[in-house]
């Protein structure tokens, strides 16, 4: 039972004071961060329009007063001018004035003068009684009297006026608001003679300030220094010669300052407008734009709606995030705590279903946790041994229910006091079980305690333990044992007495095996082992080395027929029959023998010479025995010399003191035509020679050397044979070891794609070694190869236990009749029949037939007459080098040429 916490308090305690509050804070934040920088921003780009604004007027007021005070001075030039002429002409009469100003002449001048200055317009020219005697525009001068108008007054009348007026007034000609430029001309005492002027209409004033119009809501103004209205873009009839000069103080101080800038409510429309004015330089003349502020704030306005949708963009996206987030967090906290939760159940299921029993204490010694287990394997009540139990408790609790055994106080003292350090303990229940206990000391005083029921655990150790040191099928010891006692032995042999060491060798249980399965043969292993086990003396020792190999130690040997009585009882215990499984079966053995301290003290040295021993009963021809003799140690490492020589000549190849392959031709019996050469593998030994096949072979099956042989004899063949006549076909013989490598298919195929020799020109031979263990899976590699096209031929047929059931079983395009049959086929009761058998079933499932070891001619006539395909042997040809068998070839052919040839003449002469 595992401990429970609420998930209530804990969502609480994440709420508040986990990342959500702080997220939340945090965000609000910077919403309100966002608006105020909005606020403050929006503040910034007001002032900063209307100072833009404010700018932009007094610009162009600085323009139009530069423009128009430049246009005025030009005319004033022209004034200035003509004033000139007068005086230098020398008019001094008002008379005098009339009469000479009012001619063409005067009219040509005044008019070349505007021509030069064609922005200036018409010019005037009135004399003392206020008549138009002279005009730039037309000629003759209309009749056209000013005398009534003021200014024409005040310069007639008051003889201390300004030498020029600027004033509106409404054209006598056009009906239309004019303003009147005029400069009066006074004769050399200072009398009034005139004047000459020009009148503007304010339409080409308000012409030019159309072209620098400043948008909705903009006015553009000429004013006189005295307050009227001259001329004004948006054009206002109304206004025209109004004086804004008695308006309130604010308002009339623009007109007496040179430069004003500045805000106030507008005497035309009421609008809150910027301004600013600008006096021209040398007229009295005032140049006055103006803006309402709300066109000033056009601009502000779009910069605060983009301004507004992008903070409440952000400030809708850092919501929308603030909000991702706080649900993503919420979720990954439910699912935490879901997964927590699960997590706990996954403890409680683990430690309830744990296969040891689980306690786990305080530092007051009071339960904690305590799992089923624990309680089922004391058979104990949950309603005692719960949470909150104290050690002491749970003990008195087993005592009552008879699962414990001792003294409760003594057991908890004990266990108590060594809580604090790492303990285990091993502890036999009454019912007989073996309980593991391990304390475990916790970092809070606490300690947890594991109880593992280790009763099998101890049977399957001891049993491991004898299966360390004896053999699992027989039941004897071992290997490891076996050296360990012969060396036990070895140091405590006597002065007097030797020990003997017997290796025994089950002689053909392989075929046993092979042919009645490994059943059979286990069961054959065991009642030889109980069959030696009873000839052993008391104090010898038997053991099983391993496969069909046992070991005896003979001790307290006093004489060697000690030891011939043991090794006849063994020979009478092996040959004795034995009822396997059904089978009746009867073996033999060869046994190796060496004698302590005679045949060497050490254990390596011991093994080793009855290892050889053995080897030499079986080379002896088995069911022998064999005491060590030093020579057989020269035998063994002879044979080392020649293992180790053969793997140089493998990797030599071809080379000096390498393998060379041989090739022995077979004659066909039919007409004497040579259908094949077998290759035969030779060993050129650089110290012995020519080794023969018979001593190196079988140490190339033994090491598994025969593969590389097999494979290098096959392509070096198959690159020779390339050069041979197409009729000519060539045999390799395929070990059972190379048979069963699993790739004798695929080496086949890339010798063939190497030499590019037809598959049909190859023959593979076997033994019926090949086919002896599981044929069926023989069978199909056969299947395999003939599918590649080589032909199958079957070798030594007739020396195995199942020739005929191959043949029915698979269709060998071959059959080799062993040199056994040949040998004596010429004999009164020789092997002819045999020999006529084989012909006979060969004929009649197609195959062909080869005799192998053709020595006489006499062999090769009876072989003739019995119907054999073709022969093989010393008769013909030995074994040839490859050079030499490509001149046999030539040579046999041109015999065969010749006797054909003969044979032709003796026909003709018949």
């Amino acid at each position: 039972m595992m401990t429970r916490f609420g998930s209530r308090l804990f969502d609480q305690a994440f709420v508040r004071s986990g990342p959500i509050r702080w997220l939340v804070v945090g965000g609000t934040l910077l919403i309100a961060a966002i608006a105020v920088g909005s606020v403050l921003m929006a503040q910034n780009f007001r002032e900063r329009a209307l100072r833009n604004s404010s700018r932009e007027l007094e610009n162009t007021v600085l323009l139009l007063t530069h423009h128009f005070d430049q246009q005025l001075q030009d005319f004033a030039v022209i004034q200035k001018d003509f004033v000139d002429h007068v005086r230098t002409t020398g008019i001094t009469t008002v008379e005098d004035y009339r009469k000479r100003l009012s001619g063409q002449d005067i009219h040509r001048m005044l008019r070349s003068k505007i021509e030069a200055l064609p922005y200036i317009g018409g010019v005037n020219i009135i004399d003392a009684e206020g008549n138009l005697i002279n005009s730039s525009s037309a000629w003759p001068a209309p009749k056209v009297s000013v005398a009534d108008r003021a200014y024409f007054r005040t310069f007639k009348d008051d003889p201390n006026s300004p030498d020029v007026l600027i004033e509106p007034l409404h054209s006598r000609i056009s009906g239309a608001w004019t303003v009147l430029i005029v400069r009066k001309i006074v004769g050399p005492n200072g009398e009034f003679l005139g004047t000459v002027g020009r009148g503007i209409e304010p339409a080409n004033f308000e012409k030019f300030f159309a072209s620098v119009a400043l948008g909705e809501g903009a006015t553009i103004s000429m004013l006189h220094r005295d307050g009227t209205l001259l001329a004004r873009y948006p054009h206002s009839s109304d206004l025209m010669g109004r004086n804004f000069k008695t308006g309130p103080v604010q308002h009339q101080r623009v007109f007496d300052l040179d430069h004003f800038a500045g805000r106030f409510t507008s005497p035309v429309d009421g609008e809150d407008r910027l301004i600013s004015s600008r006096a021209l330089p040398h007229f009295p003349i005032l140049m006055m734009a103006t803006t309402t502020r709300a066109s000033a704030l056009t601009d502000w306005r779009e910069q605060i709606g983009m301004l507004i949708s992008i903070a409440a963009s952000s400030a809708l996206a850092i919501a929308g995030l603030l909000i991702a987030i706080v649900r993503k967090l919420l979720e990954q906290h439910r699912l935490s705590r879901e997964r927590l939760t699960l997590e706990k159940q996954r403890l409680d299921r683990a430690v309830n279903n744990m296969t040891q029993g689980l306690l786990l204490f305080d530092a007051e010694q009071r339960l904690v946790v305590c799992n089923q287990r624990y309680l089922e394997m004391y058979g104990l009540s949950a309603e005692i041994v719960k949470p909150g139990s104290s050690f002491h408790d749970i003990i008195a609790h087993r005592k009552a229910t008879g699962s414990f055994t001792g003294d409760v106080d003594d057991y908890v003292v004990r266990v108590l006091k060594g809580v604090h350090t790492r303990n285990s303990m091993v502890v036999d229940t009454s019912d007989g079980r073996s309980i593991h206990i391990l304390n475990e000391p916790l970092t809070d005083g606490g300690w947890v305690a594991t109880h593992e029921d280790v009763t099998e655990r101890r049977r399957i150790e001891e049993r491991i333990t004898h299966l360390a040191h004896y053999d699992a099928l027989t039941d004897l010891p071992n290997r490891t044992m076996f050296h360990e006692h012969l060396r036990e032995e070895l140091a405590a042999v006597g002065n007097d007495e030797q020990i003997a060491v017997h290796y025994i060798d089950i002689d053909e249980f392989k075929g046993v095996n092979d042919a009645l399965g490994h059943l059979v043969g286990d069961e054959l292993l065991k009642s030889i082992a109980a069959s030696l086990r009873r000839c052993a003396g008391p104090a010898d020792f038997v053991a099983r080395l391993g496969g069909d190999e046992f070991a005896i130690v003979q001790s307290a040997v006093a004489s060697l027929d000690q030891v011939n009585e043991l090794v006849a009882r063994v020979f009478a215990a092996i040959r004795a029959p034995f009822d396997c499984m059904g089978h009746h079966l009867t073996t033999d053995a060869s046994i190796g023998i060496a004698l302590a301290p005679e045949h060497g003290t050490a254990l390596d040295q011991v093994l080793k010479n009855a290892d050889m021993a053995m080897y030499a009963a079986k080379s002896a021809g088995r069911r022998t025995y064999r005491f060590f003799e030093p020579e057989m140690d020269a035998k063994v490492r002879e044979r080392r010399q020649l293992e180790s020589d053969l793997r140089h000549a493998i990797a030599q190849g071809g080379r000096d003191g390498g393998l060379e392959v041989y090739y022995q031709p077979c004659l066909s019996l039919k007409d004497d035509r040579i259908t094949g050469c077998e290759a035969l593998v030779r060993w050129r030994h650089p110290a012995r020679g020519m080794v023969s096949p018979a001593e190196f072979i079988p140490i190339a099956e033994d090491t598994g050397l025969i593969n590389e042989i097999g494979e290098w004899v096959l392509a070096t063949a198959c690159r020779d044979a390339a050069n041979w006549p197409d009729d000519i076909r060539l045999a390799v013989n395929v070990s059972p070891v190379q048979f069963k490598s699993g790739t004798l298919a695929l080496k086949i195929m890339a010798a063939l794609a190497a030499s590019n020799l037809p598959a049909s020109r190859l023959e593979l031979e076997i033994t019926e070694a090949v086919l002896i263990r599981d044929d069926d899976t023989a069978l199909a590699i056969l299947h395999q190869l003939r599918a590649i096209g080589v032909r199958i031929a079957l070798d030594d047929f007739g020396t195995g236990y199942s020739s005929l059931s191959y043949l029915h079983r698979f269709p060998f395009d071959k059959i080799k009749i062993d040199r056994c049959f040949v040998d004596d086929i010429a004999g009164p009761d020789g092997s002819a029949s045999i020999v006529q058998a084989v012909v006979n079933l060969a004929a009649a499932r197609r195959m062909t037939t080869t005799a192998e070891g053709v020595e006489t001619e006499e062999q090769q006539r009876l072989l003739r007459a019995l119907g054999c395909s073709e022969m093989q042997g010393y008769l013909f040809s030995a074994a040839k080098p490859a050079d030499k068998v490509l001149e046999l070839f030539a040579l046999h052919r041109s015999r065969l040429a010749q006797r054909g040839g003969a044979k032709a003449r003796r026909r003709e002469a018949s």
